[in-house]
């Protein structure tokens, strides 16, 4: 069946078009896929695990101890460059410990539950990330995937549901403004207000125990979560009043900014393009719905967010595969795919303006019986 088939090609004319994605019944299985992946990759190595998880924070250390030691006495304007490179730096390695964190939410990091969520609690609570909230929201996204009633993250507007003050979004300014406040607090504009998310009966949010978003033998430890969060707030608190708010604000929440930006974008991106297909419940079942994902090229940042940018198909797939062996996962299950496998190396920024530009709803295809429950982006409104 092929190798795969990439979201965007080039016509005869050198210029980049988009192919869509088959979105009629695949004809293989969930476990016709699974035996073409080696059964190693589903090997979940403590050892191999904890030498990611410990490499990451020995760099995240590392990183807070320049800073504080000698970025914080650097003269200006050197000291403005200096912050900007310790941001991003530090914000990519602990964007690296989150992945690690959302690992143990699937149970990927090891084979026991307890220490998967213990390790997973602490390090996302660190980043003031609601660890037991997110996971199940999180398991939910997972369970409906591209589903336009159920899906939990990112669920695109029918045309229909549009008001005219969509048209203003739908322009140049609106559509940088839309990626600023997605880069910056699109996250927790999500878990503090359901923002993009699944549409309940009632208000929903990450820390609210009685959310709709969570069963009744849920609720406990989401209760857990919001604890981890407070004792977290209150010694940030306690710090600032130490080393003043300014100290905090260069070493702790600006690389925290980037975290979230890259959590926002890389998972925005993961699930917006034009070549992927979204259901109603007409014609939505798992297989199609976690078909729906493209992986992305994020060039060296692939292997430092431990490949949760290029696998992301498989990862849909079989979440509890560990990222180190997620790309021969990824290899194996491309001939099975053939075109059912989306992948997009266009550069990050492009690809997001893009995205921004071309998916700002979805719609069927007009006059088209048989394409009638499965709904394509577009933007001509």
């Amino acid at each position: 069946m092929g190798s795969g088939g990439r979201a965007t090609q080039r016509d005869n004319s050198g210029n980049k078009v988009v192919k869509r994605a088959p979105s009629s019944k695949p004809p293989f299985t969930l476990s016709d896929i699974k035996k073409s992946i080696p059964p190693h990759c589903f090997n979940r190595s403590l050892l191999r695990s904890s030498s990611y998880l410990l490499v990451d924070l020995f760099f995240s250390f590392f990183f807070y101890y320049v800073a504080s030691t000698y970025i914080i006495h650097l003269p200006t304007p050197l000291s403005y460059v200096a912050w900007v490179v310790y941001w991003i730096l530090q914000g990519c390695v602990q964007m690296g410990l989150w992945v690690i964190g959302h690992e143990c939410g699937h149970q990927a990091f090891s084979d026991y539950t307890w220490l998967n969520d213990t390790i997973g609690y602490f390090l996302h609570t660190s980043l003031l990330a609601p660890y037991f909230s997110w996971k199940y929201s999180h398991r939910r996204h997972h369970s409906n995937t591209a589903s336009l009633e159920h899906d939990e993250s990112f669920v695109p507007k029918k045309k229909s549901s549009l008001n005219s003050f969509a048209r203003l979004l739908n322009t140049p300014p609106g559509r940088l403004f839309r990626l600023v406040i997605l880069c910056t607090v699109g996250w927790l504009l999500y878990v503090c207000f359901n923002v993009s998310g699944r549409k309940y009966e009632k208000f929903a949010n990450h820390f609210d125990p009685k959310s709709p978003i969570y069963s009744d033998r849920e609720r406990l430890q989401i209760l857990l979560t919001d604890i981890g969060l407070l004792v977290v707030s209150f010694g940030l608190y306690k710090m600032a009043l130490a080393q003043g708010l300014t100290w905090l604000v260069l070493v702790y929440f600006a690389p925290l900014v980037i975290v979230y930006g890259f959590l926002v974008v890389i998972t925005w991106l993961h699930h917006t393009h034009a070549s992927l297909p979204h259901y109603d419940s007409t014609e939505w079942n798992w297989l199609r719905g976690a078909l729906s994902t493209v992986d992305r090229d994020y060039g060296v940042l692939n292997t430092v967010l431990h490949h949760i940018t290029d696998t992301h198909v498989t990862h849909h797939m079989f979440s509890t595969i560990p990222h180190y062996n997620a790309m021969e996962a990824t290899n194996a299950i491309k001939p099975i795919l053939g075109e059912y496998y989306q992948y997009d190396d266009t550069p990050i920024v492009k690809a997001m303006w893009r995205e921004a530009t071309e998916c700002f709803f979805v719609e069927a295809d007009e006059g088209d019986d048989n394409s009638k429950g499965v709904y394509w982006f577009n933007n001509k409104m």
